[in-house]
Order: structure tokens, then sequence, then C-alpha cells
């Protein structure tokens, strides 16, 4: 084990997945010797080389059809794009190209060997065009998985599943925890699965759900209210897309209730097709309306930053008015 923020065990994840995979190829804007805006390649450049660790021109539809093609020629792509905001111009060459390569060639070919990274959501103060959380654009586009790790050790085996998954892969950085704490992470190679949630606290009377960066609100939350008794469980989703149905029913059919916290805003996000699933799944088993803690249905700000944002205070009001119901 070695302690490594999360920034670090990307940088760490990339570095292994490189070794390990010659035809590996990291791209994006500035990610060679400058290692990027927030330094996640420094060093790959000088261990791998120009040729497998390069600087893109700043346009990031380019960006996404040049990692395309490369995966389409058998290379392990690994884009980057440097704010999640920026990813837009791009759109049409992931939802359109990517998720779609291996289905409309009838399995002939594909581009599974794809990712892209790129850090999301606020807590910096990047105002409106560096503070987006986009996740939910894509989770409507059949083809692709969508990843969001919230600590170092999620970051490191879930960036290594990532780059070995046969489909492409967006993985989702939550920029503001990149240095914010470290933790225990395998120097080790291995891989976290896709598609499972995990369960970071056991509880009985509510359950708290995120992923990411919402994940050290629903920590405090969760400790705030065990102050007055009551008992949360927390649980991490970290793959969206797929998701883990399963073990969030569960949850909710042991504790009656259900809390949804994301940074998104409120209309259209993911939070909404999973507050829709589990009430399909888990009706008769519901003591209240499943409550979602959200971002606001407004471009992000940046002088009202920490109004916009869901914290700990709000989950906790949310989870105390749904005990109250």
């Amino acid at each position: 084990m070695a302690k490594m923020n999360l920034l670090q065990a990307i940088n760490n994840a990339l570095d292994s997945a490189m070794a390990a995979d010659d035809s590996m190829i990291c791209l994006g804007e500035d990610v060679g010797k400058f290692g990027g805006v927030f330094r996640a390649t420094s060093h790959l450049q000088e261990k791998y080389g120009k040729a497998r660790c390069f600087n893109t021109p700043l346009t990031e539809q380019g960006i996404a059809g040049f990692a395309i093609g490369m995966a389409a020629q058998g290379s392990t792509a690994v884009a980057e794009i440097q704010f999640a905001d920026y990813i837009f111009p791009a759109f049409d060459q992931i939802v359109n190209e990517a998720a779609k390569f291996r289905y409309r060639s009838g399995n002939e070919f594909n581009v599974g060997s794809l990712v892209f990274r790129t850090p999301y959501g606020g807590g910096i103060a990047g105002g409106l065009y560096h503070s987006q959380s986009p996740e939910a654009y894509f989770c409507h586009t059949p083809g692709l998985k969508v990843l969001m790790p919230s600590n170092p050790y999620q970051a490191k085996g879930l960036l290594l599943s990532a780059i070995r998954d046969p489909n492409p892969v967006l993985f989702f950085e939550p920029k503001r925890l990149y240095r914010a704490a470290e933790g225990d992470v395998p120097e080790d190679d291995y891989e976290i699965p896709i598609g499972k949630a995990e369960v970071v606290r056991n509880g009985s009377d509510i359950t708290l759900l995120a992923w990411g960066a919402q994940m050290t609100e629903m920590y405090k939350a969760a400790d705030k209210a065990a102050e007055e008794g009551i008992s949360c469980e927390v649980i991490d989703l970290r793959s969206l897309l797929p998701w883990d149905v399963e073990t969030v029913a569960n949850s909710v059919r042991k504790t009656g209730r259900l809390l949804i916290a994301h940074e998104a805003p409120h209309t259209g996000g993911f939070g909404g097709e999973i507050a829709a699933t589990i009430q399909q799944e888990c009706f008769l088993s519901l003591e209240a309306p499943i409550a979602r803690v959200t971002g606001m249905d407004t471009p992000f700000p940046l002088a009202h930053e920490k109004e916009y944002l869901p914290d700990y205070l709000k989950v906790y009001e949310a989870l105390v008015a749904s005990l109250n119901y």
C-alpha cells in the first residue's frame, strides 16, 4: 500500500496500464511534458516517449475523433478532455460514433479500447464554464459506460477497469477531490468491477446514495444524523452506466427511504432515473417519497457557488423531512 491522493492514483493507474500494454496511448491538451492542467499525466511522456503520450491541438472534436480512429485500429486510447465542460464539441463523436461503432458493424469492428477522462464538477470557483456535471447526457446513450470515482482507491481500480473494458468508457474525475485527501492505494495492479455499487456504511433508517464528490457530503450528513440517533445506510454508486439496481433496491427495501444527491441540475439529472427505477422495484417498501438533493436548474454560478452546490446541511435537512413524512 501507498498513500496517494486521487490525482496521484489516476497517474499511477495510467502508468501501470501503459507499462502492461504497449499499444496504449494518452492524448489531450498539454498532457505531454506539462502533464495536463491538473498534472494527471505527469512524467508519462518522459517514461514512455512522445509517441505514446502527446499533446493535441485545442479541439475536443479532434481529440475524440483521433482517439476513436486509434482505438478502431487496435490501439488502447485514453483521451483527456481538459474540463468536462469542454466535452460538448466532442459530443457528436462520442455518442454518434464511439457509442455506435460496434452496433452498426454487427460486431465486425469496434472501438472498445477507448476511454475519455475528464475532470467534472464545482467547488473550485471555476464559474459556469469549468464546473458542470454532464454525466446524465452520456447515461442516455447505449453503447457507453460511465464511471465516477470518489476516492483514490476507486480512482485507480476503476480507471484500470475502464481501460481494459471492451467498450468505450467515460471516466469523470471529481476535480475538487484531486488533492483534498490521501488514502491507501495498492501499488500493484488491481481492478474494481464496473456496474457494482459500494455500501460504505450500513444503516437502518434511510439510504443515502451519491457518487463522486457528493460522497464527501453524504458522509458528513450521515455523521450529523447519527448524533440525533438516525441510522443512515450510505451507498457510493461509482458506476452510473451500468448502475447497480440490485444493491440500491436491497438497501431501500431494508430502510424504506431513499435520498439521492448529485451536483448536476435537478431536471434531467441521473437521480431521476434512479428514483423512477427504485419506485418501480421497491414501491411497497417505501415509507416516504424518494428525495433528491441536487444542483439548481440554472447555469453554474460563480458568486453563488455555495448556494448552488448540494452540501451536507441540505442533505441532512432532506433526510429529516423524509423521516418525518
